[in-house]
């Protein structure tokens, strides 16, 4: 099948957060819907996954899925954890903060792995937050701001990704 974006090219994306139930989930639907949304879909294959193994095949948490639903995203996932084989299947591993950063650098990518893993942050303005916090603990309102910023964080992931500079 050849993609809307004319070149036929599928980009593997994996996003990245520390349990795969808060942000990194919301981010897989977001750009899912995203792109839905735009007609390129089929230049696409999107998954997420935790540094952490704290909840293995768990459903995103209760209130994202709540935030997200109020949004109009459904997200799908279920939580697994990063593993080394995740440098060879995907072409863009983008983390939500730099403490995930951090612990999947303990897998030890090559040189040319690493060159695959940006910020969600790369992709938002110079005013922008270097992370994405983590709302687990934190109010309802955490949820949304997360939501936000991956949102506003779409176009530029897809510009960069389908057109690359």
């Amino acid at each position: 099948m050849s993609s809307a974006s004319g070149t036929g090219q599928v980009h593997h994306i994996l996003f990245l957060c520390l349990g795969n139930i808060c942000r990194s989930p919301a981010a897989e639907g977001i750009f899912k819907a995203y792109v839905d949304e735009l007609g390129v879909a089929d230049s696409y294959k999107i998954d997420s996954a935790g540094t952490g193994d704290y909840h293995l095949g768990k459903s995103p948490d209760a209130r994202m899925l709540a935030a997200c639903k109020t949004r109009g995203y459904e997200l799908t996932s279920r939580g697994r954890q990063v593993e080394p084989a995740d440098f060879e299947r995907f072409d863009h591993i983008i983390a939500m903060d730099r403490r995930n950063v951090e612990n999947v650098l303990l897998l030890e990518p090559t040189a040319e792995q690493r060159k695959k893993m940006k910020l969600l942050s790369d992709f938002l303005g110079d005013d922008s937050r270097t992370d994405v916090p983590d709302p687990y603990h934190g109010g309802e309102d955490g949820f949304y701001f997360v939501i936000d910023m991956i949102k506003a964080a779409c176009p530029e992931i897809d510009r960069r990704i389908r057109t690359p500079f």
